[in-house]
């Protein structure tokens, strides 16, 4: 009775599907027909090692000529059940049906997985793509509108805006050159003539010279020259230039004088 119990509980572990879901007589019908195959197996591996050569090289070469043999027989057989119980059959083809239908649930799900990154991506280039049509669209309107002001500007039509862009400077610098003008002139005026006896108390001599130029007048030509010929930005002094103005532009960093001949002077580069 033990025995028997140890075979049940044996058959039970070596085929639990078939155990859960068989009746008694189908199950031990399969493993009375596996009992047998693999008795079968056992004295044919026998034979074989009964008939194994004592040479190694001719084991080797008896083996393989045997391996293709029965590959070629293999090959030309059709394939027979192992058991023939239409109940066996039914319960293993449902478990090759449920094995199917869990790896088939497994692709779904994976298939499922790349739809979604799928769809994400497709989501951010539609995005980046309408991004890109409404840069493409501003830049054409850009241009368009470009086109139609550089037609609409005619040739005359720049020339009578440059004109009128040199009038307004010439108008701007004759303001400015007039108010300079005026500043100098009442900040700076040209020495006079005084009486002889406050020529004496100030001991100073008692003639100027009447050809004596204004401030305005000596920086108008130094700027001027500068303008004229910037190669040779220097004006020669004489008489008429009133030694303290000179003097003044040197210690203001207005003008400074020829390296080489004290009596040329330039305006300080300012640049």
């Amino acid at each position: 009775m033990a025995e028997v119990n140890s075979d049940q509980s044996s058959d039970q572990e070596a085929f639990p599907l078939m155990s859960s879901v068989c009746s008694e007589a189908a199950r031990e019908e399969l493993v009375n027909e596996c009992e047998e195959q693999f008795a079968q197996l056992e004295k044919l591996q026998n034979e074989i090692i009964l008939c194994e050569p004592e040479n190694p090289q001719e084991q080797s070469v008896n083996r393989l000529i045997t391996t293709e043999a029965e590959l070629k027989q293999w090959l030309a057989i059709q394939p027979k059940l192992l058991a023939t119980n239409p109940e066996v059959l039914l319960h293993a083809g449902k478990q090759e049906m449920l094995k199917l239908y869990s790896e088939l649930e497994m692709v779904v799900a994976c298939c499922q997985a790349k739809r979604d990154s799928l769809r994400e991506t497709q989501k951010r280039e539609q995005k980046w793509l309408e991004e890109k049509q409404k840069v493409l669209i501003a830049a054409t309107d850009h241009v368009e509108r470009l086109k139609m002001e550089r037609e609409t500007l005619s040739e005359h039509s720049v020339f009578q805006d440059t004109k009128n862009k040199i009038q307004k400077m010439k108008h701007y610098q004759d303001r400015l050159m007039e108010t300079l003008g005026d500043l100098l002139e009442n900040y700076f005026p040209l020495p006079q003539n005084e009486t002889n006896s406050s020529k004496k108390k100030k001991n100073i001599p008692l003639h100027l010279n009447e050809d004596l130029i204004s401030l305005n007048e000596i920086l108008e030509l130094l700027m001027n020259k500068a303008l004229e010929s910037p190669h040779d930005p220097y004006v020669t002094i004489d008489d008429r230039f009133w030694p303290p103005y000179i003097e003044m532009l040197f210690r203001n960093c207005i003008a400074v004088r020829h390296p080489e001949n004290n009596f040329k002077i330039r305006l300080e580069n300012f640049c």
